[in-house]
């Protein structure tokens, strides 16, 4: 009987392809952190990676899946996985190509060629829901198959964290930020660098200053839709993102009540004054569902409807109510336990309303505006 052969190493290589970092979401080899692969006679590899930083926090999964896959390679008979760190250069050379030779501190996304659909999640007031409505929307559309990122800019109130269930701070490579992912998509927030629980006491220009870094330090790669969480009101993050990101489209939520609604459409006039589009308006907490399938509308009605009319009328073009959200405590449960509702039970009444709105903000096409198309006028 013959003895099996050793595997090659072009085969170890197109085996270690398919293993991909699980902060960057690329091949490790695509990214150099492949530092040397061993194969003795008896067909055992030794595979030595480069971390990007000594106390990379999914260390333990990059072994597991190079393990895995290079098991799977005909001939392998075992696998060690040795962990090594970069050094300087190595990681310039990473942050890089990452950056695709762009200025550092550039913003992709205020990008004249940039496909990603930006939405700023915006409220008038505190309490109606908005980074539940922001949480969900995005757990929604990541399920759906697109890329996903979520920028929690309610410096002084942030919650996104909790609500997706996002443990692990990012890490730092060099001045580049890569933020963790849960649930598909990729989050940052004050919260991951804040101890404890202890509140942001910032001025206007610290804010800023902030949101900047969270949209031009941190590392998204190609995203089809970035979300950002905004404060309550028309303060300063409404103004800087008009100025960051001058394309972010703006998604008002609202709650029923009348009161609620006034206090909304001052903060969907704001595009007005900073020239953005208002892609639409979410009622939140619309009607409680009663077990005999009446409704009852413990905040009163049609707040939503109002505030789109009134956008309407004040930006002289169709303003949509995108959807109306009941009432349900699953969808508080879910927060409360890092499990959006969408996701952890897709049939409940909330569910099925957000993931409504998310179809029909995933059906909008990748944006072309401003993007050349290759195109030159032919020749007389």
């Amino acid at each position: 009987m013959e003895s099996m052969s050793a595997p090659t190493q072009d085969a170890v290589a197109a085996a270690l392809a398919t293993v991909q970092d699980p902060e960057i979401k690329r091949p490790v080899t695509e990214l150099d952190m492949v530092e040397s692969v061993e194969i003795s006679e008896t067909g055992h590899v030794t595979v030595t990676l480069l971390l990007t930083i000594a106390g990379c926090p999914l260390k333990s999964k990059l072994t597991q899946d190079t393990t895995e896959a290079v098991s799977a390679v005909e001939g392998v008979t075992g696998v060690d996985v040795r962990l090594g760190v970069m050094s300087d250069e190595q990681r310039g050379a990473l942050r890089d190509r990452l950056r695709g030779g762009q200025a550092e501190k550039e913003i992709p996304f205020a990008k004249p060629g940039s496909l990603t659909r930006v939405y700023a999640v915006a409220s008038g007031k505190g309490g109606v829901g908005k980074s539940s409505v922001t949480v969900n929307l995005a757990a929604a559309l990541a399920d759906s198959g697109l890329r996903v990122g979520v920028v929690d800019a309610d410096i002084y109130g942030f919650s996104v964290p909790r609500m997706l269930g996002v443990e692990r701070r990012p890490t730092q490579v060099d001045d580049m930020i890569l933020p963790p992912d849960s649930h598909g998509v990729k989050v940052i927030s004050i919260g991951m660098f804040v101890p404890g629980n202890q509140p942001v006491v910032w001025r206007g220009p610290m804010l800023h200053r902030a949101l900047q870094q969270f949209l031009g330090d941190v590392f998204w790669g190609d995203l089809d839709v970035l979300l950002l969480d905004l404060p309550p009101g028309t303060g300063d993050i409404a103004i800087s993102v008009a100025q960051l990101i001058p394309n972010a489209e703006i998604l008002v939520v609202t709650t029923p009540q009348q009161a609620a609604a006034e206090v909304a459409e001052r903060a969907g006039a704001i595009a007005l004054q900073t020239k953005q589009r208002i892609a639409g308006v979410i009622e939140n907490m619309s009607w409680l569902e009663l077990p005999d399938g009446t409704r009852q509308e413990i905040f009163g009605s049609g707040g939503g409807h109002a505030v789109a009319e009134s956008l309407t009328r004040s930006v002289g073009a169709e303003v949509a109510l995108l959807g109306q959200i009941p009432l349900d405590v699953t969808l508080r449960e879910g927060a409360d336990a890092g499990m959006p509702v969408v996701l952890g039970r897709p049939d409940a009444p909330a569910a099925v309303a957000l993931r409504g709105i998310a179809r029909g903000l995933a059906s909008r096409a990748r944006g072309l505006a401003g993007r050349s198309l290759g195109l030159t006028p032919a020749g007389r």
